[in-house]
């Protein structure tokens, strides 16, 4: 991830919920779907949040077996969390990765250990203050 401070913007209009998100040049959706009243146009918050955990331990994995030279083709990481209303102070996301290629057991627990070494995942492994101002 870069060293430089991450930001965002979100706006909303008189949509229903259909979010614009902007990032780094970047320009996604957020929604929700149909049944709560959205457009299903964009992923809901919790599978953005989801996506954010996903792919940076994607791309933090395959920076080290990279660097290591490891024979990795490919990773593939499920990850799954609660509904919304079961959310508490010890709410569990899981997440299951699997990788492709010839790689030795030793290499697949490097990674394994790697996976927590990303940014997003000491993010949400700490508690976290939000200053709204």
């Amino acid at each position: 991830m870069s060293t430089s401070q991450i930001t965002a913007i979100t706006e909303l209009d008189r949509s229903h919920y259909k979010t614009k998100v902007y990032a780094g040049g970047h320009f996604i959706y957020a929604d929700e779907p149909e049944s709560l009243g959205g457009t299903d146009e964009g992923m809901n918050p919790g599978a953005l949040l989801l996506a954010s955990l996903g792919s940076c331990t994607a791309i933090t994995i395959r920076m080290y077996a990279d660097r290591k030279e490891y024979p990795l083709e490919s990773i593939r990481i499920s990850l799954a969390i609660c509904e919304e209303k079961e959310i508490s102070a010890e709410t569990v996301i899981s997440r299951e990765i699997e990788f492709t290629g010839e790689l030795s057991q030793e290499q697949r627990e490097r990674l394994m250990q790697i996976a927590d070494k990303c940014p997003i995942h000491k993010i949400l492994s700490n508690p976290i203050k939000i200053q709204t101002i």
